[in-house]
């Protein structure tokens, strides 16, 4: 066990910004973003200097040699990352909700000592396996499995989309117990892998070409290994729990990630809007303009109170497999925020907004598929309708209004929106209505989290437009929940719908 000095370990805001002030040199002074942008990687130079404030340290318990996992100071970080790269606070955010959290909570005690001194002393990383090629959010019915003999795991399948697929030094590996006649288990288990072990490495088949998130790589690995007993998760009931606990954990960590981007959004938007002069005017001064700033405004201060939310409540000590309806809700939201300020800013940038190195066009590339990895957003919409629908059922409530005012993450927020939610929901709907449906619910459960954090002395004229703006979207979401469209496509479409033959 690495001995940890308390007394010695500076305070976070001094580690913070310590921490920013090498991101600074490392992005604008080691190198420049701007010419790296685009490239495979980051350059040794500027990952020795990021790491060399040994960010992975807040998410390292205290015992041994770490900041003791604090969320406020884990978000601290993804924020900071995430003002400079998206991609660097997303292999940041792998390496803490991924890895360390669930190994610190779940390892068995042999095992932990050796591993977090690697991540304390070696910048090792670490990353998860659970998707597959042919089951992808499908996860209950991976086919990795494996089996026990001679005191070791043996563990067999294929894995794909891993962030920092090649160069992680350590796994979470995901798969079922095989029985005997061949039946894989209903229950998932967890395995720490170690790359320097030549029984424990994947074989990398091949790395994608992926679009955005370029310093992050992600591909195809092939899975057989040997691991011994100890390096088995114990999970606290079964393995599934595990692994609800650990994805909702990481969902309520997005805001971390959301937080930096948008507030650099926000900062590129005010910086364009209030420089850039159109026939004697500055772009502020055009009422859409106006708008569209105060949205990406808005957003920065519902991440706020996302941020604030999840720092009071999803630490490791809690258990948080029962929270799918606010980890969905803050996952889902977040990411649809933080695609749509992109979208503005990199049309606010005008003909410089295309240019594939600008904030803007990087941003765009890079938080979209924020909105399909650990989930897809209209999954997790879905489910969150799905959730609060069941359980209005039981209750016998059909009115939307009369049974979130009594739901404890959204109880605060409804008498400010009841004119929009106070209507009857049908039980029986169709997926898009579904999704229509859990939008609402999630940025209620959001505008509940704003009005706790103004409780808490947060500035009112941010908390007052962000509520406003919500009440906005609420207002467009409820229209087409309620006027919803049963358009199919038609599969068959060429017959006769040729405009060619319809000119006279």
């Amino acid at each position: 066990m690495v001995t940890a000095d308390i007394k010695n370990q500076v305070d976070y805001k001094t580690f913070l910004d310590n921490y920013k002030a090498k991101l600074k040199s490392a992005f604008y002074e080691r190198d420049s973003i701007d010419r790296f942008a685009l490239k495979r990687n980051f350059p040794p130079v500027v990952w020795r200097e990021i790491m060399s404030a040994n960010p992975l340290s807040v998410s390292v318990p205290s015992e041994y040699g770490g900041r003791g996992v604090k969320v406020k100071e884990c978000l601290g970080m993804l924020a900071a990352s995430s003002y400079e790269s998206l991609a660097l606070s997303l292999t940041f955010g792998i390496n803490f909700a991924l890895f360390l959290e669930p190994v610190a909570k779940y390892g068995q005690e042999e095992i932990k000592g050796p591993i977090f001194e690697r991540f304390m002393n070696k910048q090792n990383m670490g990353g998860l396996a659970i998707t597959e090629p042919d089951y992808g959010s499908d996860a209950l019915n991976m086919q990795t499995y494996h089996t026990f003999k001679n005191g070791k795991y043996k563990i067999e399948g294929i894995k794909h989309w891993q962030g920092l697929t090649g160069i992680a030094d350590y796994w979470l590996m995901t798969c079922r117990k095989k029985s005997e006649s061949g039946v894989l288990g209903r229950d998932i288990d967890f395995f720490i892998t170690d790359e320097q072990v030549p029984s424990q490495q994947l074989e990398v088949l091949e790395l994608y070409n992926n679009l955005g998130l370029y310093h992050i790589p992600y591909g195809l690995n092939k899975v057989d290994i040997e691991v011994p007993e100890n390096q088995k998760l114990i999970p606290e009931t079964t393995g599934l729990k595990l692994m609800m606990d650990l994805l909702h954990r990481s969902r309520l960590q997005f805001p971390g990630m959301g937080m930096g981007f948008l507030e650099r959004m926000l900062d590129e938007a005010i910086k364009q809007t209030t420089t850039r002069i159109v026939g004697g005017k500055s772009l502020l001064e055009l009422d859409k303009i106006k708008h569209q700033v105060s949205t990406i405004q808005s957003a920065y201060v519902i991440c706020s109170a996302m941020c604030h939310r999840s720092s009071q409540f999803s630490g490791i000590d809690n258990n948080v497999a029962g929270d799918a309806v606010e980890a969905n809700s803050m996952k889902a939201y977040v990411t649809d925020l933080m695609q749509e300020a992109s979208q503005t800013v990199l049309q606010l940038g005008g003909a410089n907004g295309y240019k594939a190195e600008s904030f803007g066009a990087r941003g765009l590339v890079d938080s979209r598929p924020f909105r399909i990895f650990e989930g897809s957003n209209a999954m997790l919409y879905t489910q969150i309708s799905e959730m609060i629908l069941k359980i209005m059922g039981r209750k016998k409530i059909t009115n939307l209004f009369e049974y979130l005012q009594t739901f404890e993450i959204t109880k605060n927020a409804t008498d400010y929106y009841k004119v929009l939610i106070n209507f009857d929901v049908d039980s029986n709907l169709s997926q898009r209505r579904h999704v229509d449906l859990g939008k609402i619910i999630a940025r209620l459960v959001c505008a509940n989290h704003i009005i706790n954090m103004g409780n808490d002395g947060f500035r009112p004229d941010l908390i007052k437009a962000s509520l406003e703006t919500i009440k906005h979207e609420i207002t467009m979401l409820v229209s087409s929940y309620r006027n919803f469209s049963s358009v199919d496509p038609i599969v068959d479409y060429k017959d006769d719908s040729s405009w060619l033959e319809f000119v006279k």
